[in-house]
């Protein structure tokens, strides 16, 4: 039977404990621990550490409109070992009529006492809220890193794609959590794409749809933009797993976010006579730039940004939805096609395409078929809490 919060706050010896995070000292902690968790890995890329007090920045982040979070850190020694958040997400439990309450941002030295501290608190905490179940991670959002890694940590991850640790699988396991979903990131490398296929099959979506046309999105327009890629957004996805409606507040925040970054080469919505049916944004992969950085933009980051972005040779498809009436036509492979022939036509070497879904078989076909492989793997966890 585990201990309340109470009990697994302080632990016989003080030697290891867990506390809420109610200071702007302890917040600076939780945002920092992974930069010292990670120095040694040569894949991990620190993100901008401005971007992540953003992220958790209740006044800046319209997450939190319609969410509760606590956010929990762990120390050892008086040092931090681990850091988790418990989220209490109204948006999905009201669209899904459940009562589940998610984790998320976690990261642990490799000790399996921590973990089991640090999810006993985040399972009490969302126990107190009603909850009956708890998945993730999501960090905080749907729109935000999801996932655990568990395969490819070889590679750098893409931009706006988490990386972890290898023991993290069997450690969240351990606590009790069981795999929920998997969700793939495919690589298409310009040396084994099938151009040849991909033109085929813009012949035969053409054939199928008269009058669709594909055109790239409008930066001068882009509050326009952003509301028709947030419409097709929600109706698109509306029925895949771990959905929930996400609200137009929040598309603009990431559409601030984005706009900096987009490169319209990459970036399609297609129109049936006109009418917006489908979008993909793929982004150029700036992790290429902050890979170089160490998180901050001064003195000499903002130099190296504006540098090496120049330099940036891949591209990750990071948002895409088709209406439900057009799916199943090939239009998401009529919009991926647009956005690696461009990126072929510049030298870029290769795409991630991703996250999928395990279940979402019609896309995995589409990435093989041009010529993608499965590069990584993310997964998703969950555990009733009744």
């Amino acid at each position: 039977m585990e201990k309340p919060i109470k009990d697994a706050i302080s632990e016989p010896g003080n030697l290891k404990g867990v506390a809420f995070v109610s200071t702007e000292e302890e917040r600076k902690q939780f945002i920092d621990f992974p930069y010292r968790h990670y120095k040694d890995d040569p894949v991990w890329v620190p993100p901008l550490k401005i971007q992540q007090k953003d992220l958790l920045n209740p006044h800046k982040n319209p997450f939190f409109k319609d969410a509760d979070v606590a956010l929990f850190l762990a120390y050892d020694d008086g040092k931090v070992a681990g850091r988790i958040a418990a989220i209490h997400n109204h948006a999905y439990n009201r669209y899904n009529n459940d009562t589940a309450g998610f984790f998320g941002f976690f990261e642990c030295i490799d000790n399996q006492f921590v973990a089991d501290l640090l999810f006993r608190v985040v399972r009490d905490w969302l126990r107190t809220r009603g909850c009956t179940k708890l998945l993730g991670p999501m960090s905080p959002g749907m729109l935000d890193e999801i996932g655990i890694q568990v395969e490819g940590f070889e590679h750098r991850p893409a931009i706006m794609m988490p990386h972890s640790k290898p023991y993290y699988d069997e450690m969240i396991r351990k606590t009790g959590l069981e795999k929920a979903m998997d969700l793939f990131a495919y690589r298409v490398l310009s040396s084994t794409v099938r151009v040849d296929r991909m033109d085929r099959a813009m012949e035969i979506v053409r054939k199928r749809t008269p009058g669709i046309q594909v055109r790239k999105v409008n930066l001068r327009n882009f509050d326009e933009e952003v509301h028709i890629i947030h419409d097709i957004f929600n109706k698109a996805w509306a029925k895949n797993w771990g959905f929930y409606e996400i609200s137009l507040e929040t598309f603009i925040h990431l559409g601030k976010e984005l706009k900096m970054i987009i490169d319209t080469d990459h970036a399609h919505v297609a129109e049936v006579d006109g009418e917006p049916v489908a979008f993909s944004i793929a982004l150029p992969d700036y992790n290429q730039v902050f890979a170089r950085m160490d998180g901050t933009l001064f003195p000499t980051g903002l130099i190296k940004l504006l540098w090496y972005r120049r330099k940036i040779n891949t591209i990750r498809t990071a948002l895409m939805g088709v209406l439900p009436e057009y799916q199943g036509r090939g239009i998401d492979a009529l919009l991926t096609r647009e956005s690696i022939v461009n990126g072929l036509g510049r030298g870029f070497v290769s795409a991630e395409v991703g996250w999928l879904l395990e279940t979402n078989t019609d896309i995995l076909r589409v990435a093989e078929r041009i010529g993608g492989y499965k590069e990584k793997t993310y997964r998703m966890y969950g555990q009733s809490l009744a």
